[in-house]
């Protein structure tokens, strides 16, 4: 596979298995709380990437400078701790269909944000790849926004006693990830991306305790069925896998085109619902993903300058 080709891969895979994870977190949601369902998805994850990681140090040792063990450290707990305490707060309030529509404006703040502090170019290829991404996104799932904003009127006077405190924190959701996305790539040019990801995965793990202990996870003994532990099992292996990819792909191409990734995965979530879970399938979410695709081509059609490979590159 062309060079060139391998970010885009490892983005795309990364963009479907978050939708992937959505699915599965639907097992097990009503079983356990959503800050131990976190705990354990990047406890898991981080036992995933301690393997390799301890067998890339044996090779070649690694030092970080300690000055950046901090930020490092921060990225990973914003990215997995308060990006997913905000998503869980509007989750309260917010519609999932509405709640998906408004983080799909990930890439877009991505590629603002990386405008802003220089990083990126903004061009006309690269925001109409990004825009008719989110467009479609808004597509695929059309009607179920519709149907959620019905209901909502239907209890207008319960939702105005939350305003519009739950769209603004899944919005807050949306830029904490961007921030992340375009603030990594100095440390993944500093360092290989496996200890980068191990380290700030680790970060998140300690922080997501104090939550996870206040909701009892530490008190009694978790009762899942078979299903629900096989869920919790896939979302973890996947999401430390899925992170690597992640951040594999940020030290290799602009920010902006491998966030622009993430919108596969609502359309994602939505096929894979409709396959395991029996969820109707909207009309439109065959023209979404046909719009999606549409916009992921526009976002890396101009020819982008290669990057410097990252320290360590040729390693894990």
């Amino acid at each position: 596979m062309n060079r060139r080709l391998l970010p885009i891969a490892a983005a795309a895979a990364t963009g479907i298995q978050v939708g992937a994870a959505m699915v599965a977190t639907r097992f097990v949601v009503g079983q356990v709380g959503p800050a131990s369902l976190a705990l354990l998805r990047y406890a898991i994850g981080f036992c995933c990437l301690v393997p390799p990681l301890l067998v890339m140090l044996r090779r070649s040792p690694l030092r970080f400078r300690g000055r950046d063990l901090p930020p490092i450290a921060l990225l990973g707990i914003v990215q997995f701790g308060v990006l997913i305490a905000l998503l869980n707060y509007g989750l309260r309030t917010v519609p999932s269909a509405r709640a998906a529509l408004i983080f799909a404006t990930f890439p877009l703040l991505t590629m603002l944000l990386a405008a802003a502090l220089g990083r990126e170019t903004l061009s006309p290829a690269r925001t109409s790849g990004v825009l008719l991404s989110i467009a479609g996104v808004a597509v695929a799932l059309g009607e179920k926004v519709v149907t959620a904003t019905a209901t909502a009127t239907t209890t207008a006077a319960a939702a105005a006693s939350h305003g519009w405190s739950g769209e603004l924190a899944i919005a807050a959701a949306a830029f904490s990830g961007a921030t992340c996305s375009v603030l990594y790539r100095p440390y993944l040019s500093r360092y290989p991306t496996l200890p980068v990801g191990a380290l700030a995965m680790l970060a998140s793990v300690a922080f997501l305790v104090v939550p996870a202990a206040g909701e009892g996870l530490f008190a009694t003994p978790l009762r899942l069925s078979a299903i629900g532990w096989a869920a919790v099992l896939f979302i973890g292996v996947s999401s430390g896998i899925g992170y690597y990819l992640w951040l594999w792909a940020l030290a290799r191409a602009p920010a902006t085109q491998v966030a622009v990734f993430l919108s596969l995965s609502p359309v994602t979530a939505a096929l894979l619902g409709a396959l395991l879970l029996g969820e109707g399938v909207a009309t439109g979410t065959i023209a979404g993903l046909a719009c999606v695709v549409l916009g992921l081509w526009l976002a890396h059609r101009e020819t982008v300058p290669r990057s410097p490979a990252p320290i360590g590159s040729h390693r894990l």
